[in-house]
C-alpha cells in the first residue's frame, strides 16, 4: 500500500504540522540550490540505503513554489495544463464571474469546445489568455505610473 494518502490538499489548508515540515524541507533545499544549476539531495531509504536524486532548475522551482506555499498555510490547486475545465472553474481561476467568462468565449478570446449543451476550456489556453490579458495589465500600469510620475514633473 503507498505510504502517500489520497486526502491531498484539495478542498483544505495545510495543518500546522505539514506547514512547518513544508518549511524545513524548503529550507534544506533552499540551503542546495544554486541559480540555473541542477540541484543535488541525498535522502535516505528506508532499508538504510543512501540515494541521490537530481533536480532540474525548473523542478527545483516548482518544488519551492508549493513548499513556500504549503509552509505558508494557504490553499492550492495543481492543474494540468491538458485539463478540460468548467465555465465556472475558468471563471474562479481568471477572478471573474460565470458571464463574464461566456463573454470572453462567445467572442473568441479564449478557445473552447462543447460537450453536450456545456462548454470546456483546455487549461492551457486559459492560461494563456491569463498571462496575455496580466501583461497587458502591467503594460497599462506602467504607463500610468510613467505619466504620473511626467505630471508630478512638471508641476500638476
Amino acid at each position: 500500500m503507498s505510504a502517500i494518502r489520497k486526502d491531498d490538499f484539495g478542498g483544505r489548508l495545510p495543518t500546522q504540522i505539514e506547514s512547518a515540515t513544508a518549511d524545513q524541507l524548503r529550507q534544506i533545499i533552499a540551503s542546495q540550490a544554486k541559480d540555473g544549476e541542477d540541484t543535488k539531495l541525498t535522502v535516505m531509504r528506508g532499508e538504510g540505503g543512501a540515494e541521490t536524486i537530481t533536480l532540474s532548475p525548473a523542478l527545483t522551482e516548482s518544488l519551492m513554489n508549493l513548499l513556500r506555499l504549503v509552509s505558508g498555510r494557504q490553499g492550492f490547486q495543481m492543474i494540468p495544463l491538458s485539463a478540460e475545465l468548467t465555465t465556472q472553474q475558468a471563471a474562479d481561476l481568471l477572478n471573474v464571474s460565470r458571464p463574464y467568462l461566456i463573454k470572453l468565449l462567445e467572442a473568441g478570446d479564449i478557445p473552447y469546445a462543447t460537450v453536450g449543451r456545456h462548454r470546456r476550456i483546455k487549461a492551457e489556453d486559459l492560461f494563456a489568455y491569463k498571462e496575455v490579458r496580466d501583461a497587458r495589465r502591467a503594460a497599462a500600469l506602467s504607463e500610468m505610473a510613467e505619466r504620473d510620475a511626467d505630471l508630478i514633473l512638471k508641476g500638476y
